[in-house]
């Protein structure tokens, strides 16, 4: 009898959590609420709530939390820009994410010189050639490509996210030549779209390395005879000052290999001087760039 008196008093408790658990999956969604939960469970989960924490120093969204960039909005940080990268092969010293290594260091410079914008995630994954049968890129093991027609989408779904959210102005920079054409056509897309209420652009300026390699002549960096390998020493320097590692810098001094081109890495600290000039070279040329075509799409 006491066996079934406590089976009848668990199936009545049972049914109540369950009817807890319908209601609460019943309720209508609360306006206020953001952060992944219900503003009525907990104050963290509502809009209006203070951030406990201080703001993130840093330029990243991904490294910020919904708060840190809910507050960056509301303080007119409202240019979101989407870095294109890549990876791909890039001879015996250089890392396949080269280009994920360059935008690290460069659209973290352009966010904090231009004040009002934060940058999305790289996006890693571009064209870099066909997969059956292999052509471009895609005939040296490591390399990852997409479909042309993925990659725009893939653009279009990251940049409509962010515009949705207030970010007003989408920039794309891309870091590899394959990343141009459809970054244009997205942007150009997207913009008719809008009608007005925000913009995207395409920079082509962000890849223009002529200048950068004019630039580093003037400082006292001259390249040499191409070595015929898929590397230079702007590249190697913009990639030295994010991760050494992803140069294999310590491995190459230690081989005696500190060079491309005719340029040697092999002194660290005139070779992190060198970067940070062309950190600075293009982060300011870029900027001018982005200003440039905001004014041209808003004629």
């Amino acid at each position: 009898m006491k066996k079934i008196v406590l089976l009848a008093l668990s199936v009545v408790v049972l049914a109540g959590t369950f009817t807890a658990a319908q209601q609460r999956q019943r309720r209508e969604p609360d306006p206020r609420s953001m952060g992944g939960g219900d503003c009525r469970d907990n104050p963290y989960n509502c809009n209006d709530v203070a951030n406990p924490l201080p703001p993130a120093n840093t330029m990243w969204i991904e490294e910020m939390t919904w708060i840190d960039v809910r507050d960056a909005l509301k303080a007119g940080k409202t240019t979101a820009i989407i870095p294109t990268g890549g990876v791909e092969p890039n001879g015996p010293w250089l890392v396949t994410g080269k280009h994920n290594y360059v935008l690290r260091a460069n659209c973290d410079a352009i966010a904090r010189k231009m004040g009002n914008a934060l940058c999305a995630p790289i996006v890693k994954f571009v064209p870099e050639g066909g997969i059956d049968p292999p052509t471009g890129h895609m005939t040296s093991p490591g390399t990852i490509t997409t479909r042309e027609e993925t990659y725009q989408a893939l653009l279009t779904d990251i940049a409509e996210s962010l515009q949705a959210h207030g970010f007003s102005r989408i920039v794309f920079i891309g870091d590899s030549g394959g990343n141009q054409r459809g970054q244009a056509a997205v942007a150009d897309k997207l913009t008719a779209k809008w009608a007005g209420k925000s913009i995207a652009l395409h920079i082509p300026e962000y890849y223009d390395y002529n200048s950068v390699t004019k630039y580093m002549e003037s400082q006292g960096i001259t390249s040499g005879a191409s070595e015929g390998m898929h590397d230079d020493p702007i590249i190697t320097l913009n990639m030295l000052i994010d991760d050494p590692n992803s140069v294999r810098y310590d491995a190459r001094v230690k081989a005696g290999k500190a060079s491309i081109n005719g340029v040697s890495i092999a002194d660290r600290a005139k070779a992190l001087d060198a970067a940070k000039k062309i950190v600075e070279f293009r982060a300011t040329q870029t900027i001018a760039a982005i200003e440039k075509h905001t004014a041209a799409k808003k004629k």
